[in-house]
């Protein structure tokens, strides 16, 4: 039985990277995705190969959801399209990787906007609209360095920290009635170190241990419509978030080195 047939999915962050994998996965699976993304080039050339390979047209929209005025007007437009929203996976993210000291704090609101405020909008005014749907599932992208914060990364560890949690507490609020999943993962070969890591020394050295878009797609799809609480990938991160809970001083220290590569 394909369960995602028809449903309608909304992602943010969709003309690249996992956003992009989703978006032809969901279409994949004969549902309808509505993706979100600055660029319309990119949203228009994903679209048309969507509709050439799997004679699924998707709805997209160009526009900046840190754009509080922007976002707004554009989701009452998608809101009066179509009657209902079965999914939204909130996948916009930035990173910069620097000491906080030396942060450049146009970067640092970067990342709280992005990463934060317009994902909590997004889901406050989709979810009346979901809260009808049976089933309806609500996608949070973390990281692993939401449960493992390291130096140059302070505040972008920070703000996967807080979707983790926020993740955890609307689950808690919603009662089952949304399923909730927060995706906490390691080193992804996306376009994100294009921005986060312009050296390449980070990728570099973690080029053997970086996922493929296509498997953490593929592993979200997997569990939509179901009560899994994380999607923690790769399994090794995982196993080290937990070890760090409990020794963290342990684990800074055999880490430490793994933690400076950035």
């Amino acid at each position: 039985m394909n369960k995602l047939k028809g449903k309608h999915i909304l992602i943010t962050g969709a003309s690249s990277g996992i956003g992009e994998a989703l978006a032809y996965r969901v279409a994949e699976k004969e549902a309808i995705p509505i993706l979100i993304a600055r660029s319309e080039e990119k949203l228009a050339s994903i679209s048309k190969q969507m509709e050439d390979h799997f004679h699924i047209k998707a709805r997209y929209y160009s526009v900046d959801i840190t754009d509080r005025a922007q976002w707004s007007n554009v989701l009452e437009e998608i809101l009066r399209s179509v009657q209902t929203i079965d999914v939204l996976i909130n996948n916009a993210g930035i990173g910069y990787f620097e000491t906080f000291e030396s942060s450049d704090w146009k970067q640092v609101d970067n990342m709280l906007r992005l990463n934060l405020d317009a994902l909590y909008y997004t889901t406050y005014r989709l979810l009346p609209i979901m809260k009808k749907q049976t089933p309806a599932h609500i996608i949070n992208i973390g990281s692993q360095a939401g449960k493992v914060a390291t130096p140059k990364a302070a505040i972008y560890s920070a703000t996967k920290a807080s979707v983790i949690s926020f993740s955890n507490a609307l689950r808690i609020e919603l009662k089952n009635r949304i399923y909730v999943t927060s995706v906490n993962l390691g080193p992804v070969k996306t376009a994100f170190f294009e921005t986060a890591d312009p050296t390449g020394r980070y990728q570099s050295n973690v080029a053997k241990y970086m996922l493929n878009p296509d498997e953490v797609s593929t592993k979200i799809i997997k569990h939509l419509f179901t009560g899994k609480r994380e999607i923690n990938l790769p399994f090794w991160m995982h196993v080290g978030s937990r070890v760090y809970q409990f020794f963290p001083r342990l684990m800074e220290f055999i880490l430490k080195t793994a933690f400076n590569k950035k």
